[in-house]
Formats: C-alpha cells, structure tokens, sequence
C-alpha cells in the first residue's frame, strides 16, 4: 500500500474518532435574553420567557438537552419547568437545533412568588444526554431580582360589606274612604257618611292631630264622574262633587277641632276612563276584550260611549256592575309616622337597647366613625337580635377593619348561615379568601354576591391579586384606594394613578410608597425621596422593603430611609 495513502486513512479514522467523541461547549450567558428583566411579579406568580439564541456550527447533531430554570435566592433554589430541545439525529418529539443554521428556543418560566425571591438570580441549569453519556454543563445567569410591586396589593384595603339598616325617619302611610254619588247627582247621601271606612279615615286623622310622633302631610279630595253622558255635562257634575266633598271635610275637621291637617288640596276628572278601563278589565263580564278593544281604538270620550253604547248586549251589565262605582270622590290623608330621634336612640341604647328595634340598632351605629364604638353596638344588635343575619355579618366588617381576620371570617360564616341568600357575608368571606389566596373560592362567592354596590371593588381586587391588570383598572372605575392606584401603575398609566393617589383622604404608608413608585417610573428623584421618607415614617417595613426594592435601584434611599 502507498505509505501516503495509508497515512491519509489513518488520520481520517482519528478525526472520525474525535467527531464522535466531541462534547458540548458551554452555552454563553448573551446566547439568552428575559422577558421581563428584571422579573416581575403578576398576581403571585412570577412568570418570564427566556429567549435562547443557538449560533450555528454550535448545537451538535446527536445532542439532547434538558434546560431547567431556577431562580436561586438565599441559598435556595426553586426550579421551574424543564425544557427539552435535541439535534438533528436524535429520534425524539423535542425541538430540533440545526447544526449548520443554529436555532431560537423559546423557554417559559413561572415560579410562586415568595417575599424573598426579591433578590435573587434566574440561571439555566443544562444536561446533555450523547452518545449514551451524560454529563453537565455550567449553569448560565440570565436575569437578577423580581420586581414586587403587584404585591403591594391587598384584600385587607377592601372595605368589606356592610348588611344595611331599614330604619326610616319618616314613613309616609296613606289611608283612603270614597263617598259614592247617584247618576246624575251630587249630593251626598246621609248613609255615604255612616259607612265605617269614612269613619276610620276620620280617627286616623283625629289620632294624627293629637300624636306629636304622627304629622298630617296632606289631605286629598278626587272627585269623579263616570263616563257616560256629555263631557261638559259630566265635568260640570264633579266638579260640584268636589265642592261639597271638600264642604263637608272643612266642616268635619271644624266640628273636630283638627287644624293641624298640612295641605288640602282638590281636583275633580270629568269621566273616569282610567277607573273603567281597570274595573272592567278585573271583571267578568261578557266581551270584555271587546269592551277594552273599543278603548284602545278611540281616544275622544264621546266617541268611546258611542261604541260602548252600540255593544248592547253588554251595555246593560255595565250600566248595573261598573258604573256606578265610577261616581265618587276619594278623600286621601297622606300621614307621616316620626321615628326616635338621634338622640333618642342614643340615650335608649345607653339606658335599655332592649326598646330598640334592629333596624334602630343598626342604624345608631352609622352615626359614629369610630370602629371601636360600632363594634361595640354591632355587638349588642348581636345579642339582642341573634337570628338577623345583619348583626353579625356588621361585627365581622369591623373585626375585618380591625385585621382581625379569623374572627371576622367566623362572623361571616355564621351570617351566611342565618340567610344563605344574603349577599354581604358572601362578599365578606370572599375578602377573606382572597387574604388565604383561595381564589378559587373567593370567585365562586364573589358570584354570589351579585348585585351589591360594594362588589365592583371586592372584584377589582380579585382580577387585581390574579394578575388581571386590565380588567382591575377597568372595575376600579372611580374608586379611589390604594389597590386601583396600583392597577393603573402596573397597567402604565402613571397619569391615573397619580390622580387616584393624590385624591385619597387618609393616604396610609402604601400611599405613599406607591407614590415614589411613580417618581421612580417617572424619572423624578425629588418625588421618589419625599414619598419613601413619608412611607417609612408611617411604617418601618415600609422603608425596608425601599432598600431592596428593584424600582428604586437607581436611587440612594440609605440616607432617607434613616432605619
């Protein structure tokens, strides 16, 4: 054999070797990008997408690799889900890297944040199965820290739902006689005056003008015509039925000695179609739907009677059923009952609360803003009232306002069972499910507490804590707290979020450290600085958290924060 030739197979055979032996190099840290970087958190999870550029000649053919993230913090490390891509001559379902042209993976990351996760490294940790070998490759970094702003939200800022007292100053009551009239006449009858329904409506208003709790708003006069016979003829007719109903009245109240009557007023109506149309239609009489057709049809008055007129297989009936109860004038007294003022209230609750309705319970509890007094009273209603739903489910909102949770959660729970349709203590243990990131039940009561005005903000906050920025900037709607500011902050719309801040009442050191938040989004150093000095002075851990808080890395808050 040629030596030469021999020499050129035995260095093929040695390269050949080599090829087949050959490992996989390192992957660089810039063969990688993350989105976001840094982290951040959403709802309370921290999710990202690594981005891996392969260059070519690089990824060898018959490689696999398993990718798996880890986000490493205080000597602990938490590993997402791992990833799985494979060269050309791999028999498997993972994504293929060509060698020649190289290749993009695209690696989803998601971990459950906790608090110290805040300062941590995201590296990629990678295996590599060849040839029927394994072996490691060095872990990359590709990420530093987590951006906690979204945690900054809260159930806790909820103002839980209150069950509403029914207590009413005022109660308008009306009572009702009606003196009935011959056809064709307007005179009142001696018996009309005897009947016992006028009588009544007499006492009532006799008991009225004594009872300083009761006051006489108005007497009323309606009087009526039915509507048969000329319209000029019918409207002359009530019109001196009202003159003698309201004769009579004045000359009763007189012979009574009731002055304190309010306003008397009178009017009289022609023809009452609106009274026909509603007596014959709860009848029974004959070709009804006839009779009620008729009135659809024509408007004019004398029109109707004509056609009516001309049904006289039915007109008789009407003339002897319907009629005459048409012919009247109703006497209306509208009378207010005054309940206990304020300060009758207080000085019952003080004394024996035992004479106090719930409703009075519940209602003297809104007129103070001290949480300690309402629970105090919300308490008693309690005790006293142990089977409304109301007074227990107003205990657990204060306990609730006190962070006094498991208690509150108790009340709740107990409300919901005195009445399980209620929707205040569904909406109430959906607060505190959301405080135990049980969101799954705090959707399922959320949903049950439809229709409260208070649930627009208990559900803004549920979309909020779930990541769901947009639909909790939309809920929100005018709500100005903490927790819309903050959806609008992680939304990027500084500008309402600045607004929202700057129109809380009682700005809390979350406030304020939403506020430097917005300086430090915004580039303004003066805004960052004043907020956080605020925010820590308020609330130690407030200005603790500020140090290690990646929004403000480009600040120096050591001097401000003054731990």
């Amino acid at each position: 054999m040629n030596k030469k030739l021999s020499f050129a197979l035995l260095m093929g055979g040695v390269l050949m070797l080599s090829s087949c032996g050959k490992k996989l190099n390192p992957f660089a840290a810039d063969y990688f990008s993350v989105n976001p970087s840094p982290l951040e958190v959403v709802g309370d999870k921290v999710p990202a997408t690594v981005t891996g550029k392969i260059p070519a000649k690089f990824f060898l053919k018959n490689a696999e690799v398993t990718v798996t993230p880890y986000l490493e913090y205080n000597g602990v490390e938490t590993a997402s889900q791992p990833y799985y891509f494979q060269g050309e001559k791999v028999r498997g379902n993972n994504q293929v890297i060509n060698y020649e042209n190289g290749g993009t993976v695209t690696i989803p990351v998601m971990y459950l944040y906790t608090p110290e996760m805040a300062q941590s490294d995201l590296s990629l940790a990678f295996e590599v199965k060849q040839g029927g070998k394994q072996y490691v490759l060095p872990r990359v970094k590709v990420a530093e820290g987590v951006v906690a702003t979204a945690t900054l939200a809260t159930a806790g800022d909820v103002t839980p739902a209150i069950a509403p007292d029914k207590f009413q100053r005022i109660i308008n009551e009306k009572y009702a006689a009606e003196i009935k009239f011959l056809v064709n006449q307007s005179d009142i009858r001696k018996g009309e005056l005897n009947k016992d329904e006028l009588a009544a409506l007499h006492t009532k208003i006799a008991e009225a003008n004594e009872d300083e709790n009761l006051e006489i708003e108005e007497v009323n006069i309606s009087s009526y015509a039915s509507p048969e016979g000329g319209v000029d003829f019918n409207t002359k007719l009530a019109e001196k039925r009202e003159l003698n109903t309201s004769k009579y009245l004045k000359d009763k109240f007189k012979k009574d000695k009731i002055t304190e009557f309010g306003e008397l007023t009178a009017q009289f109506t022609a023809e009452d179609w609106e009274g026909f149309q509603r007596l014959v239609s709860e009848s029974n009489i004959q070709d009804k739907e006839l009779i009620l057709s008729v009135l659809s049809m024509y408007k004019d008055p004398e029109e109707r009677e004509r056609e009516i007129r001309n049904l006289s297989s039915v007109f008789d009936q009407l003339a002897d059923e319907i009629l005459p109860q048409l012919r009247y004038s109703r006497i209306t007294a509208s009378i207010n009952v005054i309940g206990k003022s304020d300060e009758e209230i207080q000085q019952l609750f003080d004394v024996n609360p035992k004479n106090l309705s719930v409703d009075e319970i519940l209602y003297y509890a809104t007129l103070t803003n001290d949480n300690e007094q309402k629970l105090r009273i919300y308490d008693k209603a309690a005790e006293l009232y142990p089977n409304d739903y109301r007074t227990f489910n107003n205990v657990g909102v204060c306990q609730f306002i006190d962070e006094d949770y498991e208690a509150a959660k108790m009340n709740f729970a107990h409300a919901a069972r005195l009445a399980s349709d209620s929707a205040e203590p569904q909406m109430n243990l959906a607060l505190v499910d959301m405080l135990n990131k049980d969101y799954k039940s705090a959707n399922q009561k959320l949903g049950s507490a439809a229709g409260l005005e208070e649930l627009d903000e208990a559900m803004a906050t549920y979309y909020l804590l779930q990541g769901d920025v947009n639909n909790a900037a939309k809920k929100f709607g005018d709500s100005k707290s903490n927790n819309a500011a903050l959806a609008h902050i992680l939304n990027k719309d500084y500008s309402k979020a600045k607004t929202i801040l700057s129109a809380i009442n009682e700005p809390d050191a979350t406030t304020y450290y939403l506020m430097a938040v917005l300086g430090a989004r915004t580039n303004n150093e003066q805004m960052v600085y004043s907020n956080i000095r605020q925010s820590a002075k308020l609330d130690k851990a407030m200005g603790e958290r500020a140090l290690k808080d990646l929004e403000f890395t480009k600040f120096n808050l050591a001097s401000v924060v003054n731990l």
